[in-house]
């Protein structure tokens, strides 16, 4: 047992040391993955799960006036926009702006079309509710993007 301790305090800080150096730019590249690899998805009619919901939350949001053969390709590439400014590490404030403003808009359809995203409401989501509650995943690893862009 006093070998397995001494292991493991001798690799548990090189360990830690690891996540510590490369930790902020792996969550900055994988959510930089998301956003593309989702954006590039909805440029393709039918093959993202949430696109049909993006266009009628946008349609309520904008009252009509920008149907889905605007309004998708755009989220589109919003979406692509903020996945390379993450891979990139570039122009990091005006990225984040851009994930919490889209990210804004993806909660809304809790509140637009609950009985679209819930089989029970508040508390059971169907599968579209829950590819939105899992935003708040994806917004907390932007705020811990956000709270270094001030860093060296």
């Amino acid at each position: 047992m006093n070998r397995l301790r001494s292991l493991f305090d001798r690799v548990d800080p090189i360990i830690a040391g690891w996540m510590a150096r490369h930790g902020l730019t792996l969550l900055r590249w994988s959510l930089g993955i998301v956003f593309f690899w989702f954006g590039v998805l909805k440029f393709f009619n039918g093959l993202s799960p949430a696109q049909g919901l993006a266009a009628r939350t946008i349609s309520v949001l904008t009252l009509g006036k920008v149907p889905p053969p605007v309004s998708v390709p755009v989220l589109a590439a919003w979406e692509c926009l903020i996945g390379l400014g993450l891979l990139s590490g570039r122009l990091q404030r005006i990225v984040l702006l851009l994930l919490f403003i889209q990210m804004t808009g993806t909660l809304l359809p809790l509140f637009f079309f609950p009985h679209d995203v819930f089989l029970r409401i508040p508390y059971a989501p169907t599968l579209e509710g829950q590819y939105i509650i899992k935003n708040l995943v994806l917004i907390s690893a932007a705020i811990v993007i956000g709270g270094t862009v001030r860093s060296p």
